[in-house]
């Protein structure tokens, strides 16, 4: 309130002093012609008051016509100088072109900020006028679909009739499309259409394929997992409803109890895998991890794996590396045990199962051979894939739920290493963990029993770790 006041009153002030400067200049012409009156005659007293009368008038219509002149371009000419009357003026218009001028390159200067962010922006940006012609593209835009230039059409640029479609259709609401464009194959794209106002609209161009392949994991893998369930839930479903609606013997009854069983605990080794496969894929990069005594371990899932497999396969380990590996013990044994049972259910009676441990080209190699089914070529890229099985009905009359190899994979990359596949049908597969150098942990050098370390150093010597191999 009080600056409007005061910008009021200045510009009263400064009217006021336009008039008393224009009183002024006039009443000192009149002062002068009086006072040249009394040494010159009237008649030339009179004449000199006429002259500078019309110079003053022709002055001020010559600063106007150039005042009028600037004000026609102001941009592309400067404000005229002017004097006397005029000097206010000038100085007013001289702040308000400075300010205009400090205004637009302020703004000019940020909309070249605009710009540049826009033009870093992954999505495509195109303006479109009301007869969808391009006025403005960002430089993904001009990437994506080979835009160059203003003022053509966008169709020109873009041809797939699914985007034809959402050019003819008007309205509010934002139109959405999928499609893949001929500029980027192999890649989906979401096209979004907004209407900004009645002239214009924005088209947004989005890289979804990342996403696509996403949907279509999780699409595939609820409907796996029902598939999964369904079997199960159906037998046990089927079982239930013929021991409560026959008077069965108790030998039936039992065998139906037992078959009821085993399809339960199948649905409980499915949640148990799914659980175990989720927690693996959002754990963090920390690894709760201590040195592992390989031995132990693996001879007690050797002997797990010949109580599975009743006598009908050879199962031996060859223990030939370090004793100890630094890891997560529980995801190791989960690890090695999917191994050892895939290789005991896909092996026929009378087939051999080998584990090894050894080192290979300074890596721990964790090996499982056996001498079963085998996998084909075409089927080794999508072995480590959930629920992807060579032999879906052997696999399920075993037990299996199709998450094993999976859930070894994740475990490798959670241990920085990698799962090898060898196999030829018809004679046997062979899964490898091989594991970098720095986790395998050797034995410490022996010590002489005739030497014995410095006192002072004893205490320090049971503290050591052993050292890597």
């Amino acid at each position: 309130m009080e600056a409007a006041t005061a910008s009021c009153l200045n510009e009263g002030l400064a009217a006021t002093l336009i008039w008393f400067r224009s009183f002024g200049f006039a009443a000192l012409i009149i002062l002068v012609a009086a006072w040249l009156h009394r040494f010159l005659s009237p008649a030339l007293a009179f004449a000199l008051l006429v002259v500078a009368l019309l110079v003053a008038v022709l002055y001020q219509a010559s600063f106007v016509s150039r005042l009028t002149t600037w004000a026609n371009l102001p941009r592309n000419r400067p404000l005229p100088i002017g004097w006397g009357i005029w000097t206010p003026l000038i100085e007013r218009l001289n702040r308000v072109s400075r300010e205009q001028q400090a205004s637009v390159t302020e703004l000019g200067s940020e909309l070249e900020r605009i710009h540049a962010a826009v033009d870093r922006l992954p999505d495509g940006l195109v303006l479109l006028d009301r007869y969808d012609h391009v006025s403005w593209s960002n430089q993904a835009a001009q990437s994506l679909h080979g835009i160059f230039g203003t003022q053509r059409p966008v169709h020109h640029f873009i041809r797939q009739p699914e985007f034809a479609e959402m050019l003819q259709r008007r309205g509010g609401e934002v139109q959405i499309q999928r499609l893949q464009l001929n500029t980027q194959p192999g890649r989906i794209f979401e096209l979004q259409l907004h209407e900004t106002d009645a002239e214009h609209r924005l088209l947004i161009t989005r890289d979804v394929t990342d996403q696509a392949k996403l949907d279509a994991v999780r699409s595939d893998f609820v409907a796996n997992v029902s598939h999964e369930i369904r079997t199960p839930a159906t037998v046990i479903a089927g079982f239930a409803e013929t021991l409560l609606s026959l008077d069965l013997d108790d030998k039936t009854r039992r065998e139906y109890l037992s078959a009821i069983l085993r399809q339960s605990e199948t649905m409980g080794r499915l949640v148990g895998d799914l659980l175990l496969l989720a927690s693996l894929e959002r754990a963090t990069d920390r690894l709760d991890e201590s040195a592992i005594e390989l031995q132990p371990l693996l001879n007690s899932l050797v002997y797990e794996a010949r109580a599975l497999s009743s006598g009908r396969h050879e199962i031996s380990l060859e223990f030939e590396g370090p004793p100890r590996l630094m890891a997560v013990p529980t995801e190791i044994e989960s690890a090695v045990r999917n191994l050892v049972t895939n290789a005991v259910r896909y092996t026929p009676d009378g087939g051999t199962v080998t584990v090894s441990w050894r080192v290979r080209d300074d890596e721990g190699w964790l090996a499982v051979h056996d001498t079963g089914i085998g996998i084909s070529t075409e089927n080794l890229p999508r072995i480590t894939e959930r629920f992807y099985r060579v032999d879906r009905s052997r696999s399920r009359d075993t037990g299996g739920t199709g998450l094993g190899l999976a859930i070894v994979k994740r475990i490798a990359n959670r241990h920085h290493a990698s799962l090898r596949i060898d196999s030829e049908p018809g004679k046997g597969s062979v899964f490898t963990l091989r594991f970098p150098a720095r986790r395998l942990i050797a034995d410490p050098p022996a010590v002489s029993a005739s030497t014995e370390p410095p006192a002072g150093d004893a205490s320090r010597s049971n503290d050591q770790h052993p050292p890597p191999l």
